[in-house]
């Protein structure tokens, strides 16, 4: 059984990374202890930055020198001395030392820069033979004609099995879009070979330096730029050597302009470029000599509001070289840059037949859910089906951000509300591309009529009258509300700057419980780090009752099964079994009996004190007999001052993961968001109401 991978390329400019990101993406959602390996690497003098990316993107329990063996340079002095085999020794024992602690390891192979073409061919074939690694072969697509793809891949896939190796699969990577169906009817009729073969188009983001990598190879000094904006891609470099008034004509979208530190006029005529919606947005600027904006020209960026959106680097090197310079950095993939990596996974995961390459590379499978493990899940179930999430929040940056990821990543269509113009504005300040996202301003809008009067229908005998419900109808939260109710969305993710009763109230009033539930509630998902457990309700019902706390637990336990969760369900209280006596204990006593009055089939204990419920030791004391205690998933607690205190003492102390709250028992999915969300917060939620969305059209027979 294979307990390895390695990807392997003939010439540089493959783009390994992107491929090693997409593999170790499926590998460390699907599988416990995922190791990550590169047995030579460029250099030693500065980390690498691959190794860099994939410990610190998925958490790998490794350190950066356990990551690799040697560096091309000690490579080479070792296979021109007496002992050729010193290398694969060291290697092997490197490789062996991390695999005690990893169930499956990516090896990434060398880059072909500045070593000789034939060592590395050789050495990479000898490695993965050394290890029982099957080989990913990349073939580099860029600039070859269908039939030069071809020969290339037969050459490769020849040299491979002459060496002993065996093969996994071939990716061809960075083909144009437009030579694809070309190269498709190419490869079927020229190769015959019993390994799958994958094309991934060029993504031309993928291939432009950041800002961030040309201000690290150039050693540069940040003046300004927040992270975001220092990720935004180069397209271009316009030395500003004339006049601003004649340099202006010559600046284009993504430009990085180089120019003296001193040219005052350039500075700020470039600070003026991000102020008018007439000229393109510029990526950054680069200031050259060593040369800083004089104190005044400071003082005036300083104040500027949007001053963290325009990157100014500084290098000490005159203008020819620093652009010389400048022109030779390599676009990577860098841990932080969640544009660039949303956009490689994306292609990955678009060309890629997922499952097949599993079944090739005989995967081996772990029984423990970690966070990263459960949060992919989120993404692919979401993506199996597609459906549409309307975020009222549009003009909030985070929510953007969030929004190009979702779309990059196919992971649901996206409607974001508010003012056009002002969403395209920030949007293109951030350097973002939401082309594919819809935009709807409920003001203007075409539905505002219609929407309005099933408004007033729902409400009206509530004293609602026509104008109120016109009004009302323009609000965010209403207006989004009001298209998952008629079937415009498929539902609804808000509160990145509402309060929880912006967003929860408008559904109450709008899309109204199931039948089969008294009572809206929430839960939220807790990973951590070995498992994923249900707590409810932490964030709606203040003090349920017997009745309320019944349904709170089938909620969670229908919600623990959409997101493939077993549920246990533990009815939390301060005593357990019939040690103890009192109002509080009764009714976690009478709630568990509903339930099991009313779903038998359901594993339940209550009242059950949480140490009893989450431990083995414990629960072989208190509870010997139960089904559910010391291995429940599913937490219920008999109050909101429990709940909430509870799920953030376990979150804060324990590092978990927490998602939510997820709402329950409505007709439609609304989810509240925190103010303090992150940008991954909001990916994963949509996420999740995606799957409540599946889960519903399912029910419903769609």
């Amino acid at each position: 059984m294979a307990e390895s991978i390695y990807i392997a390329s003939i010439e540089p400019q493959s783009g390994k990374s992107v491929v090693a990101l997409g593999i170790m993406e499926m590998l460390s959602r699907r599988v416990g202890r995922v190791g990550y390996f590169r047995p030579i690497i460029p250099t030693g003098q500065k980390p690498d930055n691959n190794i860099e990316l994939i410990r610190q993107r998925y958490h790998l329990d490794q350190s950066y020198y356990d990551s690799f063996a040697f560096t091309h340079l000690a490579a080479q002095a070792l296979t021109t001395g007496d002992d050729s085999q010193a290398i694969l020794k060291r290697i092997v024992e490197k490789y062996r030392r991390l695999q005690q602690n990893c169930r499956f390891i990516l090896c990434e192979g060398t880059d072909f820069t500045g070593v000789s073409s034939a060592f590395e061919f050789d050495i990479n074939a000898d490695i993965a033979s050394n290890l029982g690694s099957p080989i990913l072969i990349l073939i580099n697509g860029s600039h070859k004609t269908p039939q030069g793809i071809v020969d290339a891949v037969h050459l490769a896939i020849e040299a491979f099995l002459h060496k002993g190796c065996a093969i996994a699969a071939v990716i061809i990577n960075r083909v144009d879009k437009h030579e694809a169906d070309a190269v498709h009817k190419a490869i079927g009729k020229g190769l015959r070979i019993e390994a799958p073969v994958y094309l991934l188009s060029e993504v031309p983001a993928l291939g432009r330096p950041t800002v961030t990598d040309i201000a690290r190879e150039l050693d540069a000094e940040v003046l300004q730029g927040d992270t975001e904006a220092l990720h935004r891609p180069v397209y271009d470099f316009k030395v500003a050597a004339m006049n601003i008034s004649h340099f202006l004509d010559f600046i284009d979208e993504g430009d990085l302009v180089i120019t003296p530190g001193d040219r005052s006029d350039v500075i700020l005529g470039s600070l003026a470029t991000f102020l008018s919606d007439t000229f393109p947005t510029i990526a950054g600027l680069m200031l050259t000599g060593g040369f800083k904006p004089e104190p005044s020209v400071k003082r005036l960026l300083e104040g500027f509001k949007h001053a963290s959106m325009m990157p100014i680097i500084t290098v000490p090197t005159d203008t020819f070289t620093s652009a010389m310079n400048a022109d030779r950095v390599q676009a990577v993939l860098q841990t932080g840059d969640e544009r660039k990596i949303a956009a490689a996974l994306g292609a990955f995961e678009t060309h890629v037949d997922l499952p097949h390459l599993e079944a090739r590379i005989d995967l081996v499978r772990s029984t423990r859910m970690t966070p990263i493990m459960f949060e992919y899940e989120l993404i692919e179930r979401a993506k199996a089906v597609r459906r549409h999430i309307v975020l009222p929040e549009g003009e909030e940056q985070r929510v953007l951000r969030a929004a190009e990821i979702l779309v990059r990543r196919d992971v649901a269509d996206i409607t974001l509300l508010g003012n056009v113009e002002q969403i395209r504005q920030t949007a293109g300040n951030l350097g973002l591309d939401i082309e594919a996202v819809r935009f709807v301003d409920p003001a203007t809008s075409t539905h505002r009529e219609t929407l309005a009067q099933t408004y007033y229908e729902l409400r009206r005998h509530k004293g609602m009258s026509k104008a109120m419900a016109w009004d009302t109808a323009a609000d965010v939260s209403y207006f989004g509300t009001l298209m998952v109710k008629a079937g415009l969305a498929d539902g609804m993710v808000s509160g990145a700057v509402h309060t929880t009763g912006d967003t929860i109230r408008p559904a109450f009033e709008i899309i109204h419980t199931r039948p089969e539930v008294s009572l809206v509630s929430s839960v939220f998902l807790m990973c951590l780090p070995d498992r994923v457990l249900v707590y409810g309700d932490c964030a709606v019902n203040p003090n349920p009752d017997a009745g309320q706390l019944a349904d709170i637990a089938l909620s969670a336990a229908g919600t623990a099964k959409m997101f493939n969760i077993e549920p246990r369900i533990a009815m939390c209280s301060y005593s357990t079994g019939t040690s103890g006596a009192g109002q509080d204990v009764d009714k976690v006593r009478e709630a568990t009996q509903m339930v099991k009055s009313r779903h038998p089939e359901l594993k339940i204990e209550g009242p059950i004190q949480y140490d009893a419920a989450v431990d083995a030791g414990v629960a072989r004391t208190k509870l010997p007999d139960s089904e559910v205690a010391g291995k429940a998933t599913v937490f219920i607690f008999p109050d909101l001052n429990t709940g909430n205190n509870l799920y953030k003492a376990v979150q804060r102390s324990s590092g978990a993961v927490a998602l939510g709250p997820v709402l329950q028992g409505l007709n439609h999915p609304v989810n509240d968001l925190s103010r303090g969300c992150s940008v991954t917060d909001i990916v994963n939620t949509v996420a999740i109401t995606v799957i409540q969305a599946q889960a519903l059209r399912k029910e419903h027979g769609e």
